[in-house]
Order: structure tokens, then C-alpha cells, then sequence
């Protein structure tokens, strides 16, 4: 039976604090509901205690992680110099910083979750729409992380053990000591989550330094290979700066922002244990750019190192570090891969999907159960084969991805910014028949705006490896603009569909 009218239950009063912090107000029940679980609702100010070295290391965390490694090599492979590949990921990042820090505010300033603060523009069933959507990439995201990890087991037993288990028969193309690796590296993240919020963070605080010494460390084996720093600078772009490079750019750059576009939409999901707005925008300005223009720089700086050693680009740096005949340096370098993917997997690719599957039935799905469905559905999406080339890793992949999360993070920011100028009813957003219900429970202004933004973005794109041409040819000059595409045109749309039927005069 479709609910059309409000609950029994009242609206729940809200108070404002001096620091513009929203919370229920003391004494007054928490929503309650088919629309709500102890997950989705909002965190109490004393709850909200996260300061700004506690955002900074976060980013550090996820930042430092073989994934962000390889779209700095992974540029190398395609053509780029170091020059090149280290521009085009830091724009990237002070780019994507900008739809983090608007959609991050809600966060501190209400203690929800993305898929809570999605209800204001989609709906509060109609949420569950850019949740699921967020939650398949994220799936998408842990697989291809897991695989990673899974790699890094399976060359350090090799090492340990030797042929017998490097060269043991072949199932679907890799040995089953390959996917024995996976299977183990996948288990071991499930029990990690199963643990919560405050030992992730724990866990962060002290993987990112571990990592960022192993980078250096990587450097300094690399440039004593190629005999100095000297052929790691100097080796040349295939490209060169004319027309072939900025052919290659556009594509490449919304890879780069595609990367942390699934962050830039969840943001909230971690923002909303932050002390003020002052600690999430200087935490996440501090740790992103920075973290990711240096790891990409050790990243270059390596892979074209490798290029110079054994003629060819290595951009995957497990198999780079598996060429070394020092078992202690191999030690370190897969010990500090397996840490690095942990990190930032289980912060960026577990928590927050637990929420979206939360999201779709509150009362049926807790966290943990939503965690365990994205490690499913991790393996099911078949990372090995988005991992295989950097072609298909960065164009395919991410330039899709980014291409439908942009036309999200385009509707959440008109919504909150413009339209609503960041004031929400909190009881609203857990109710039937509220401010948020719309046309039962769901917006379709924001509908159709996600689905024309999605069209243009990514319609005219590219779909190989996984399969031959492009849904719509004629869209194929979008194809590389995709998030920007997106999100300009889902925030362009839902404005004008807002204002014509006369949403827009909703203020909360």
C-alpha cells in the first residue's frame, strides 16, 4: 500500500545553535518511521566531535591508496610526462573540491547522511534513486580496490612460497592462488567494517603516514635503479603540448574528477560527525589537493622511472614492486600496498554505500547488512576486467562514472544552495506527506533532470572494454566533458522545473 498521507507521528521541533549547528530539539522525540534507523538519523551536536586534522588525515588516508597511484601512472602509459600528469590531476582535484566543500555543508550543519540529505531534492523515496546509483559505483570502487589488495597477497606469497604458487593452474585467465588472494583480501575488509565508524577512523590516523613513507621509499628504489633522479624527469611526452595532448586532456581531466566525484556526492556521510563548518572545509582544502597533487607527483616520478629501467611504463605498482629481488623491500612495499588499499577501501567504498542500501528499506537494512551487499556486489562487477588497461581504468570507467555523479552533485547544489539556501526541516526528511514527500514520495523534476543530465554526460561515450560503441553517436563531442555535462545541465534543468511549477518557493 502506497503512503499518501502524513504519519501519526507529529514533526519533531529542530533548534538552531549560536554556530548555526541544526539538531532535535532536547527532550523531543527522534523521527520514527519506515523512513528511518538509528543510521540515517541525525547525530547529535556532542556527537559531532570530528576537528580538522581529523578530515585532513581522513583525506590522507584515502589519497595515499594504489588506486590514486595509477591514475597518475596510468597517464604516463597513455602518452603524458610528468609535467603533464601532475597539471592534470591537480586541477582536477581543486576542481572536485568545489562540489565537496557546497555538498559536505549539510553534514556539521544537520548530522545527516547523503542519502537523508538527498530526500530534500529527490524525495524521500525518491532518494533511494542517486543512493542506489552512488551505491553501484562504490560497489564498482571496492571491487577493483579488493582486486588490488588481492594482488598484493598473491605477490608477496609468491616470493614467500615460490613457482608452486605463482604458476598454478589458470582459472578464467589468472592462477586460482590469484583468486584464493582475492577471496582472502575480501573477507578480511568484511570484518574490518563489522567494527564501526570509530575503528576506521583509528585505522586512518595512522595508515596515511605509513603510506606516504612507503611512496618515498618506492622513489628512492626506483631513482637508484635508473641511476639518479636525472632519467625520471627527463623522460619525454609522447604527446608533446600541441594538439594531441589537449585531445588527450579533456578526457583524462574528467577522469581525474571522476575519481572523487562518488566522494564529492557522500561527503555528508563523514562531514556529519564534523565539530563546525570551519573543521570540514579546512580538512578537506587542506588534505585533498595537497595529498593527491604530491601522490600523484612520487607516482610520475616512479612509473617514468620504471619506463627509463625496463623500457616500458609499469603503472600498476604492485607489479612493479614484485620485479625487486630484495625480499625485505618487497615486504615492505606490498605490506604498504595492502595497508593503502585497506584504508582507504573500507572509508570510501564500504561506509558509505552501507548507508544507500540502508537507505532503501531502514527498517529491513542496517549499516553492516548494506556493507555486506556492496562487498557482494564488488565481486559481481567484475573489477579484473575495469582493472585490466589504464585506457579502459580511466576513460571508461571513471569518465562514466563521473559523468552520472556529476548530474547529481548539479541538483543536490541548486537545491541546497539555491533554492532552499541551506535550510532543511530535519522531521521532514524521515515523514510521509511532509515539504519532502512531493508526489508520493518522489520529485520528478529531479528525475527527469538526473535523466537528461545523465544522457548528455555519458550517452555519447565510449564503452570499451566492456562492450563495442557508444549508446548515442551523435552526443560523441560531449562524451569527454561528461561531468561537466552533468552537472551543469542537471542543475540548469532542476532549476527551471523547480520554478515553473512553483517549488522553489519552498524555503525548508
Amino acid at each position: 500500500m502506497t503512503d499518501t498521507v502524513p504519519t501519526a507521528t507529529p514533526p519533531t521541533s529542530q533548534v538552531t545553535l549560536a554556530d548555526g549547528r541544526v539538531e532535535i530539539a532536547p527532550g523531543a522525540p527522534a523521527p520514527t518511521g519506515r523512513y528511518a534507523n538509528e543510521d540515517l538519523l541525525p547525530v547529535p551536536v556532542e556527537g559531532r566531535t570530528w576537528t580538522t586534522y581529523n578530515f585532513s588525515a581522513l583525506w590522507v588516508g584515502m589519497a595515499h591508496n594504489t588506486a590514486s597511484w595509477t591514475l597518475a601512472s596510468g597517464l604516463i602509459a597513455v602518452g603524458m610526462d610528468w609535467k603533464q600528469a601532475v597539471f592534470t590531476i591537480a586541477l582536477a582535484n581543486v576542481i572536485v573540491l568545489i562540489p565537496m566543500l557546497l555538498t559536505g555543508h549539510a553534514g556539521p550543519k544537520y548530522g545527516i547522511p547523503f542519502p537523508v540529505f538527498a530526500r530534500a531534492s529527490f524525495g524521500v523515496r525518491g532518494a533511494n534513486l542517486p543512493a542506489v546509483v552512488r551505491a553501484l559505483v562504490a560497489c564498482g570502487w571496492f571491487g577493483i580496490q579488493t582486486w588490488i589488495g588481492g594482488e598484493a597477497i598473491y605477490f608477496l606469497a609468491g616470493k614467500l612460497i615460490g613457482g608452486g604458487w605463482t604458476d598454478a593452474a589458470k582459472v578464467g585467465g589468472y592462477a586460482w592462488t590469484m583468486w584464493l588472494s582475492f577471496a582472502i583480501f575480501w573477507a578480511l575488509q568484511v570484518v574490518i567494517i563489522y567494527r564501526g565508524m570509530e575503528t576506521i577512523r583509528r585505522f586512518e590516523n595512522w595508515a596515511a603516514p605509513f603510506v606516504l613513507v612507503g611512496a618515498f621509499v618506492m622513489l628512492w628504489w626506483m631513482s637508484g635503479k635508473a641511476g639518479g633522479f636525472g632519467p625520471l624527469f627527463d623522460q619525454p611526452s609522447k604527446l608533446g603540448w600541441g594538439a594531441d595532448f589537449w585531445k588527450l586532456f579533456a578526457p583524462a581531466l574528467m577522469g581525474m574528477i571522476g575519481f572523487w566525484s562518488t566522494l564529492s556526492l557522500n561527503i555528508p556521510d563523514f562531514t556529519r560527525y564534523g565539530k563546525s563548518q570551519k573543521a570540514q572545509t579546512w580538512g578537506q582544502a587542506l588534505g585533498l589537493p595537497t595529498t593527491m597533487t604530491l601522490f600523484a607527483f612520487l607516482s610520475v616520478m616512479v612509473t617514468s622511472g620504471s619506463q627509463a629501467v625496463y623500457g616500458e611504463p609499469v603503472w600498476d605498482p604492485v607489479q612493479l614492486a614484485a620485479k625487486t629481488d630484495n625480499t625485505v623491500g618487497l615486504l615492505f612495499a606490498l605490506v604498504t600496498v595492502l595497508v593503502a588499499t585497506l584504508s582507504v577501501n573500507v572509508a570510501a567504498n564500504l561506509v558509505s554505500p552501507a548507508f544507500d542500501f540502508s537507505n532503501i528499506a531502514p527498517r529491513r537494512i542496517s549499516f553492516r547488512a548494506g556493507a555486506l551487499a556492496t562487498c557482494v556486489l564488488g565481486v559481481l562487477i567484475f573489477p579484473w576486467k575495469l582493472y585490466s588497461d589504464p585506457q579502459g581504468y580511466i576513460f571508461t570507467w571513471l569518465g562514466l562514472v563521473g559523468g552520472l555523479l556529476g548530474t547529481v552533485a548539479g541538483i543536490l547544489i541548486a537545491d541546497y544552495w539555491i533554492l532552499r539556501r541551506s535550510r532543511l526541516d530535519l522531521a521532514d526528511l524521515y515523514r510521509t506527506g511532509g515539504r519532502y514527500w512531493y508526489e508520493g514520495g518522489w520529485n520528478w523534476r529531479a528525475v527527469v533532470a538526473f535523466a537528461a543530465g545523465g544522457v548528455l554526460a555519458v550517452g555519447g561515450a565510449s564503452f570499451e572494454p566492456l562492450t563495442d560503441g557508444r549508446p548515442v553517436p551523435a552526443l560523441a563531442d560531449l562524451a569527454d566533458y561528461g561531468w561537466a555535462v552533468g552537472l551543469g545541465t542537471s542543475m540548469l534543468l532542476y532549476l527551471v522545473l523547480m520554478t515553473a511549477t512553483g517549488r522553489n518557493r519552498t524555503t525548508a
